[in-house]
């Protein structure tokens, strides 16, 4: 994994808007459709051609696929694994429960199409057979990259963590959550090698370790929780025992939602914790309001020396469009907090589309704030490089 060594390298955290017709598609593979094979994959082609080159013009140096062949950050495992099907009964946030309001109009804006909180359940014993569907989605990124031959420092791909996978797509067959658990880290553990194989970065997405606070584990102690974020961590190192660590970035956050946030855990309960997964980069939202301020547990926190630091400088759920010398500033606090200029990158705070035709920013204006994201790096590698 690259270093700032030269200038702030820029990067987001996965996925991007799908366009329509892929958005559609997707839907209705969630329902139980079957969209015609090859119609669908010259759809996730030419998404992920689209994507590929709008991060190139945009100025991004660490690029993915924007995860177009999948229906969301985690329960796209669902097709790439046996063992599921019914309909989980996630519970709702502690924000929904408080603010009933907020929540019809949630429903009433229709921001949430895509399975979530009945996504399928685990019925049986899981075991994962999606390496065609792998291989497919890696096939279509080559392609997309050869087009743009150099453009990017590095490529990544994402992947759900055992424990998102675990408190999303619920349990009605182990005998125990921590079983469950085991065998999601076994499984994964083939897509996750696979990625790496490939020549990508790994990105694990694990929101499990704070969002889930107040969904998943809403009844339990903090103290409790913090057992279930330290085990999930212990999920994630045994999947990813045969990666080298620095192959690896870990994404954390609080629930990629335009919402009033009240019961976030806080970072610094739960920071110590995440930095024992054996993983080179940590990825964490900085830019919404509600944990802005927590830049500064990134001094006391007790990450190893070595980590990277991608911290979001850009919110994922609104429609405004940061100024570049916000973003500047922004990146040189977190700089003060780590400490080394060259183990931090750029980052945005989620994906721009964790389930497909869940849409808080319109696409343009994404486009414009992954442009302000790259020049805010830039005026930040000027006064800290004296270059760009």
């Amino acid at each position: 994994m690259k270093r700032s060594d030269e200038k702030f390298l820029v990067t987001h955290m996965g996925s991007l808007p799908r366009g329509p017709v892929l958005t559609e598609m997707l839907l209705e593979q969630d329902k139980g459709g079957w969209p015609d094979p090859t119609a669908f994959q010259a759809a996730v082609d030419e998404a992920t051609h689209a994507v590929v080159t709008a991060q190139a013009k945009v100025g991004i140096d660490v690029a993915n696929d924007g995860e177009m062949p999948r229906i969301s950050f985690s329960t796209y495992v669902a097709r790439r694994m046996h063992g599921y099907g019914g309909a989980s009964d996630r519970p709702i946030t502690l924000d929904m429960k408080n603010f009933p309001i907020w929540r019809q109009w949630v429903a009433d804006h229709n921001l949430r199409r895509a399975r979530l909180w009945d996504a399928p359940q685990a019925q049986g014993e899981i075991a994962y057979d999606g390496e065609a569907q792998l291989a497919q989605e890696c096939n279509a990124f080559e392609r997309a990259l050869g087009v743009h031959e150099g453009a990017f420092a590095e490529t990544f791909m994402t992947a759900a963590s055992p424990g998102i996978v675990a408190t999303t797509m619920l349990n009605a067959h182990y005998d125990s959550h921590d079983a469950y658990l085991t065998a999601l880290s076994c499984e994964l553990k083939k897509e996750y090698d696979a990625i790496v194989a490939r020549g990508y970065l790994l990105q694990i997405d694990a929101p499990d370790l704070a969002m889930e606070r107040a969904t998943f584990f809403q009844g339990h102690t903090l103290a409790e929780f913090q057992g279930f974020v330290a085990r999930h961590i212990a999920a994630i190192n045994e999947a990813t025992g045969d990666i080298p660590r620095e192959k690896i970035r870990l994404h954390a956050c609080w629930g990629n939602r335009d919402g009033p946030h009240v019961h976030d855990v806080a970072c610094a309960d739960v920071l110590p914790l995440m930095a024992e997964a054996r993983v080179g980069a940590i990825c964490l939202p900085f830019a919404n309001p509600r944990h802005a301020h927590e830049v500064e547990v990134l001094s006391t926190s007790g990450l190893p020396p070595d980590m990277l630091v991608i911290p979001g400088l850009i919110d994922t759920t609104t429609n405004y469009v940061e100024h570049p010398e916000w973003v500047a500033e922004r990146l040189e606090r977190v700089v003060a907090a780590v400490g080394d200029r060259e183990r931090v990158l750029a980052g945005t705070d989620c994906g721009f589309s964790t389930l497909a035709g869940d849409a808080f920013v319109a696409e343009d204006v994404v486009w414009a704030k992954l442009a302000a994201l790259s020049e805010g790096a830039a005026i930040a590698s000027k006064r800290m490089w004296g270059r760009v």
